[in-house]
């Protein structure tokens, strides 16, 4: 059968158009599987949770406000787990970054409390795909609340975070200085958790020091590996340890940074917050860890 050149042509257009889609096929689904900063609202949204018991609460909140200034939102009782619970809760805005206070008046279900910080998030929907493309478990499914909708994740590690997203978009004032968020993980399973949180949150390793001062966890004559990351949710420094660390080292979950640190910790001793460590100088920073009423136990900053 004798095929006319236009149709010959036509025929072979028709062959390069479909092996091309054929071809971008893969990519293209590996595109839309890819995780992006898209799912981040800002640093100045993303929680540090601070569970307190409630005979503590009004104290811990004036501490805070009285060593970092800021404003608290009012306080209210309400229920922000799936299941039957209650709670005072309060939110401490600050100039270094902004807290969650929850004062469970029942019994707290799990695995709430374990998390250590809460991240806004543009889409529920996508933030869950985001975590499960990363590697993350979801340890809570999604379930409405009040204002929207929250769930819990749990990255490689055992670190869990909240995701919250709000039906009506908030909107705070930038920060000041930006908090890190203070991840305590083993050797063996480092490489893990830095795969599923640069996957799902789009960052990029600021600094990743195998040899970093021991005087950083407590162990002055050590050296140990601090990986410090930084993406649209904020700071993340992930101290790698063998988990022989001395009190209070591990226990803390925030750092925050201010830009006098013997001035901060004036106000703080005179709003009842104990020093656990002494200031100390340390890869260009000056660093203390403090409790606060109610054992909130957090590292403070400054850099030189």
């Amino acid at each position: 059968m004798r095929i006319s050149s236009r149709l010959a042509t036509a025929l072979l257009m028709l062959l390069i158009l479909g092996s091309t889609a054929l071809l971008d096929l893969p990519r293209a689904e590996a595109q839309s599987d890819r995780p992006s900063s898209a799912i981040a609202v800002g640093a100045q949204y993303d929680s540090t949770h601070v569970y307190v018991s409630p005979g503590d609460f009004d104290r811990f909140v004036a501490s805070i406000l009285a060593t970092f200034g800021g404003t608290a939102s009012k306080k209210i009782t309400a229920t922000v787990t799936p299941t039957p619970s209650s709670t005072i809760s309060q939110i401490i805005f600050t100039p270094f970054g902004f807290l969650s206070v929850l004062g469970f008046t029942t019994a707290i279900p799990y695995p709430f409390a374990a998390e250590r910080t809460g991240y806004l998030v543009t889409s529920m929907d996508a933030a869950i795909h985001a975590s499960r493309t990363a590697g993350a478990d979801i340890i809570v499914a999604p379930f409405d609340d009040a204002i929207g909708k929250d769930a819990v994740i749990q990255f490689p590690g055992g670190i869990n975070t909240q995701l919250y997203w709000h039906t009506t978009a908030p909107s705070y004032a930038a920060l000041q200085t930006m908090p890190e968020n203070r991840v305590y993980v083993s050797a063996d399973t480092v490489a893990a958790f830095m795969r599923s949180f640069l996957t799902f949150s789009d960052g990029a390793v600021v600094s990743d020091n195998p040899n970093a001062p021991g005087v950083e966890i407590g162990r002055p004559h050590d050296r140990y590996r601090r990986v410090r990351i930084q993406s649209k949710f904020g700071k993340l420094a992930i101290l790698v340890t063998d988990g022989h660390l001395p009190y209070p080292y591990g226990r803390e979950v925030t750092g925050f940074e201010v830009a006098n640190i013997q001035g901060t910790l004036s106000k703080a001793k005179a709003a009842g917050v104990v020093v656990l460590v002494p200031v100390y100088q340390s890869d260009g920073r000056s660093a203390t860890m403090v409790q606060f009423p109610g054992g909130y136990v957090a590292e403070i900053h400054a850099s030189k």
